[in-house]
């Protein structure tokens, strides 16, 4: 609702002879319409041409001419409007110091009539409203002159008539203790709902002590303060106790802070409509070199869950993680967030997780119901792809910093090679595996059968050709310190790997994982060779999905708090069944199937979408 038509629709709820003292607030803002708007020196409201740099211009729209001509109209406009406003406001001071006196005056006159008290309380109530209304309109009109005009003056206007009689109302606010005193001597428990307040009856000390007006004669008005500057903790300490001297209920705060820039925002409750508190927090801004602004909240239902929710209810939350290790660009940047407007997505938070050069960042989204998430996957991967910049969204929820189990795939995630091919190269056999190998981890054939086929390629070979191998594996970087990170947290790890036990077992002794689990090769009757086969179950995508939600019921752990990583297309049944599925350097069919990636050289980064910074990382690590 449009703060003119708001003024509009509340007059209904003041005296006929009030309405004449109303704040003229559409009159004043078509004014600034008229007048001002077209004289602007904001830069929203200039032209290209007219901030063109020509220093040898003498047109009349040159930066310098324009800025000179319009100051001087300004110089009149402002002053006339000032003048207008000026007589507003002065027109409702007096009017409020009339009000005030002919309510004592008949205080003193009528000391003894309980039932005036009453009445009275409630003309002191009614006036404050009054009062206040008016001033959210005198805030209201000064930012929109300032905004359009391209002039600051609403702090100081606001200032300088802080000390006028209708800001402070000290007599007006001393009488209504006085007449909330008297009411509560002859009031009944105050466990009333009713407006009317009962004066017939007596009520003990105990229940006079207890005594306060009933919820239907306060105001209950929500006001959003905010401040803004040098000086943090002060700020806040300052802001606080103007609430506090002011008696407000505080329903809500933030605070942020920019480098040695501060903003403290509050969301408070008066519980009466004297407006003497926002004469306090002038003072207070000023004495900390602070900028105040306030917004008045209407009463259109129930609040939002919080101030930063306030904007963004009724939307799906989630979580972004942007990274790249050599640095997020701006180009990158700006398309990550041109891609957000287009699905009307918006940004709550964003914080940055490493130290140095911002490279890895993590946002809060608020994502309208409405978006194709589908579609917004399929654009994020050709945006990942186009920067060489992952993107990894996942539900804003309690799991996504309490995982439980984290399961990886072996070769070429855990350890940088293929055991099958390490193995090959020792029978003589690596090209031939190593063909088959690919075609199998790009999905093109079946896994249990390319599984058959390198397997069998390897009959006689020796079986001490595995503890060879071992002594060559290399681990990828960060899977140390990934593992010892998130056993420090308390998680369970586990590998389920498509190559053999012998090796999956050494990569979980040495990471310190609780479960392994790969195909088994058979050998020989004498236990020197391999026979080119294998026994049980082979684990190909499928069973390892299984084997996944089989160590998460051993652990008592939902889907939702498991994490599985892989490369391959054997690992895309296990990561679409974890709650946080990431194919870590896979192969550009597994990517584009996936809906985490990460393509980078360290393993570490998980933990970054986890939402840890590097701080906490290096805690975990050490």
């Amino acid at each position: 609702m449009k703060f003119g038509n708001f003024i509009n629709a509340r007059k209904v709820n003041y005296p006929e002879s009030w309405i004449p003292y109303i704040l003229d607030y559409v009159t004043l803002k078509n004014y600034i319409k008229q007048n001002i708007v077209p004289n602007s020196l904001a830069l929203s409201k200039l032209t290209a041409d007219q901030l063109d740099w020509n220093l040898e211009s003498t047109n009349e729209n040159s930066y310098q001419n324009l800025v000179t001509s319009r100051l001087g109209k300004l110089q009149t406009l402002v002053g006339e409007f000032l003048n207008q406003l000026d007589k507003e406001v002065n027109t409702l001071n007096e009017f409020y110091v009339s009000e005030t006196e002919r309510i004592v005056s008949y205080r003193r006159q009528s000391e003894e009539d309980t039932v005036t008290s009453k009445e009275m309380l409630q003309r002191i109530i009614k006036l404050e409203s009054f009062v206040l209304l008016n001033y959210t309109a005198i805030t209201k009109i000064l930012k929109k002159h300032d905004r359009h005009a391209g002039l600051k003056i609403s702090d100081s206007y606001l200032l300088r008539i802080s000390y006028l009689p209708f800001v402070r109302s000290e007599n007006l606010l001393t009488l209504k203790r006085v007449l909330l005193r008297d009411i509560g001597e002859t009031s009944q428990t105050p466990s009333c709902t009713s407006p009317e307040l009962i004066l017939s009856k007596k009520i003990s000390p105990a229940e006079k002590k207890n005594w306060f007006p009933t919820a239907a004669l306060l105001p209950h008005q929500k006001v959003l303060v905010s401040l803004t500057g040098p000086h943090g903790t002060d700020i806040i300490g300052c802001i606080l106790q103007c609430a506090s001297t002011h008696n407000c209920e505080i329903e809500d705060f933030m605070f942020s802070r920019l480098y040695h820039t501060a903003t403290f925002g509050v969301l408070i409750t008066l519980t009466n409509d004297n407006v003497a508190i926002f004469q306090d927090l002038a003072e207070a801004a000023r004495k900390w070199d602070g900028t105040l602004s306030f917004e008045i909240q209407e009463n259109h239902g129930p609040l939002p869950k919080s101030i930063e929710e306030a904007p963004y209810q009724d939307r799906v939350k989630y979580a972004a993680t942007i990274l790249n290790q050599n640095g997020l660009s701006a180009k990158f940047l700006y398309e990550w967030t041109h891609l957000l407007l287009k699905h009307k997505i918006s940004v709550e938070k964003m914080a940055r997780l490493n130290e140095g050069r911002v490279s890895c960042a993590d946002y809060k989204l608020s994502v309208p119901k409405t978006v194709d998430y589908d579609s917004l996957r399929v654009q994020l991967f050709q945006l990942s792809l186009s920067h060489g910049t992952d993107v990894a969204m996942q539900p804003y929820d309690v799991f996504r910093r309490n995982k439980r189990l984290v399961v990886f795939d072996m070769d070429s995630t855990l350890i940088q090679q293929e055991v099958i091919d390490e193995i090959a190269k020792h029978a003589g056999v690596v090209d031939r595996v190593a063909t088959i190998t690919e075609l199998a981890m790009n999905g093109e054939i079946d896994f249990k059968e390319s599984l058959r086929r390198r397997v069998e390629l390897l009959k006689g070979t020796s079986v001490s050709v595995l503890d060879t191998v071992k002594a060559t594996l290399t681990f990828t970087e960060g899977a140390r310190d990934l593992c010892k990170a998130l056993k420090k947290i308390g998680l369970k790890l586990a590998v389920i790997s498509g190559g053999f036990m012998p090796l999956a077992n050494y990569v979980k002794n040495e990471l310190g994982l609780d479960y392994a689990f790969a195909n088994q090769l058979k050998v020989s009757s004498d236990g020197l060779t391999l026979t080119g086969e294998t026994v049980g179950p082979v684990v190909d995508g499928q069973r390892k999905a299984e084997l996944l939600e089989v160590i998460a019921q051993a652990e008592a752990v939902t889907l939702d708090q498991v994490i599985a990583v892989g490369d391959g297309a054997n690992d895309l049944w296990m990561l679409a069944a974890a709650g946080l599925g990431i194919a870590f350097n896979a192969k550009p069919r597994v990517q584009e199937r996936a809906n985490t990636r990460i393509n980078q050289k360290s393993l570490k980064y998980v933990l970054h979408l986890l939402g840890y910074t590097d701080e906490e990382c290096r805690q975990l690590y050490e």
